[in-house]
């Protein structure tokens, strides 16, 4: 179990900012002219294939690969929850991770339609992007104010890379206001893709939960969050034009610009329940902004 804050409830998965691995320290002069050391985030390659085939190499900082390759894979329609996993091996020293079905996997043509996405770190999507939403239902689950101020209050100063270093986005699967599995990349899809491995892996189901990101809530985090089952995304940051039809056509709960007292919610807000006292919430901390900055 991870470390908890304020005294609430541990997470199962939370950053580890001081991981060997996962920053460097470097040299540079700041805006006086004077010598500073500070981190930076690492990032590495990381090839994924499935049984022989090879998939797709990521760059990432290299925590967590089993559950990035899972997360990828079944994001990408590759792994779908009737395949039997029999192995997921990382080879540190060559960079890869094998993910290992019982039955014979071929995804040629699918890879042969590949779309580069707005992600950082180059986010991938092989074959059509709206591929798996036709007919999707996600779960009218409530969402309310009290949970979304009392989480973006806590994942805010939780220890993390995203504070410490910058240059990093994070994800965090919450169920209520609690936070339960946070997760950060180089890429806001590679975070949210981990997560997806985590629920893979688990057996976990998305139907009472929400995602919450530091990232900016584009059609590819929309198209995840719902093939992951998870009916509600919320986010610090903005939208974008076609993040936001998405998300009214498979009726997901999309709020963003969560800032201290402040959010927007343009898709589902019918399902929002509106039981916290505005005037009682905090404004957001002026250290976590410029911190948060950074990424």
């Amino acid at each position: 179990m991870a470390n908890s804050d304020e005294g609430d409830q541990p997470l199962l998965i939370a950053p580890d900012p001081g991981r060997a691995g996962l920053t460097r320290t470097v040299s540079g002069v700041d805006q006086t002219g004077e010598y500073r050391r500070i981190a930076v985030v690492e990032e590495r390659p990381l090839t994924i294939f499935l049984n022989g085939q090879e998939i797709v190499t990521a760059m990432t900082i290299g925590d967590y690969p089993d559950y990035l390759a899972l997360g990828f894979l079944r994001n990408q329609g590759m792994l779908t929850p009737e395949d039997e996993i029999t192995g997921v091996d990382f080879d540190e020293e060559l960079e890869t991770v094998v993910v290992r079905t019982a039955t014979i996997t071929n995804h040629e043509e699918k890879l042969k339609k590949k779309t580069r996405t707005s992600g950082c770190a180059v986010g991938t999507v092989f074959g059509d992007m709206m591929e798996g939403l036709e007919g999707l239902e996600l779960p009218q689950t409530a969402v309310k104010t009290s949970d979304l101020y009392a989480l973006a209050h806590r994942i805010n100063r939780l220890p993390s890379l995203y504070l410490s270093a910058g240059a990093i986005h994070g994800t965090v699967l919450c169920k209520d206001d609690k936070p339960l599995v946070y997760m950060e990349d180089v890429g806001r899809h590679n975070a949210v893709d981990k997560v997806a491995g985590w629920m893979v892996s688990e057996n976990v189901s998305g139907a009472d939960k929400l995602i919450y990101t530091t990232g900016r809530l584009t059609s590819e985090m929309v198209i995840k969050c719902a093939l992951m089952g998870v009916p509600a995304l919320a986010s610090r940051s903005g939208f974008t034009a076609w993040g936001v039809e998405i998300a009214r056509e498979v009726g997901l709960t999309l709020i963003g610009r969560l800032r201290g007292q402040r959010f927007m919610c343009l898709s589902g807000e019918e399902r929002i329940v509106w039981d916290a006292d505005v005037s009682a919430v905090s404004a957001e901390d002026p250290k976590h902004r410029r911190k948060g900055a950074r990424a």
